[in-house]
């Protein structure tokens, strides 16, 4: 039995690597190690550096003016990736990190995007009626916090920087880590003490 031919976009792509190849731009091996950078990102990488930035106050004022920078000193790669921008939460305060465009998203600290981040609905609900969003999460947000939405964009990426939990005095990182989903890091859920 025959192998199904390959997607036509997959031929595409092999001929573009080729180009890029041939021209010296790119090696395979460059590409394939990019690939597996980006493959091994997960929202882990973001819990952690939560993690760090309530714990250690010199990282948290790193984390929130280079994000870039304090992402490389927990170990993700950012090369070739766009800036990352984070947004801090506060009682009077709560970031909602939306791409209004298609799917902008801070892969390097948060992996691959979920599937409901790409949707249209919630691209579009996201801008209008943030709270509204939020609450269908189980987010629920009081009336006197203004919800800030941020948008991502291929020229600057965004997180955010979860209030810490009450009760969570002397926690280790790690135990803290535990508490920061790939929701949270996009302001669509709080992080809760278990």
């Amino acid at each position: 039995m025959a192998a199904p031919p390959r997607p036509e976009s997959l031929a595409l792509l092999d001929r573009l690597v080729a180009a890029l190849a041939a021209k010296g731009i790119v090696t395979e091996a460059e590409i394939a190690a990019r690939q597996a950078i980006t493959d091994r990102a997960s929202p882990e990488v973001g819990a952690r550096m939560v993690a760090r930035a309530w714990t250690d106050a010199d990282y948290r004022r790193l984390l929130l003016t280079d994000g870039a920078e304090a992402a490389e000193r927990m170990g993700a790669t950012m090369a070739g990736a766009p800036p990352l921008g984070v947004l801090e939460n506060t009682p009077a305060r709560h970031h909602l990190v939306v791409c209004t465009l298609c799917s902008c998203y801070p892969r390097a600290v948060l992996g691959y995007p979920p599937h409901w981040y790409k949707s249209f609905a919630y691209r579009a609900r996201a801008v209008r009626e943030p709270r509204a969003v939020l609450a269908e999460w189980g987010t629920a947000i009081p009336d006197d916090v203004e919800i800030r939405v941020i948008d991502s964009t291929a020229d600057y990426r965004w997180m955010v920087l979860p209030m810490r939990p009450a009760g969570t005095e002397g926690w280790s990182e790690d135990r803290l880590a535990s508490l920061v989903t790939r929701d949270a890091l996009v302001g669509v859920a709080l992080p809760k003490a278990a």
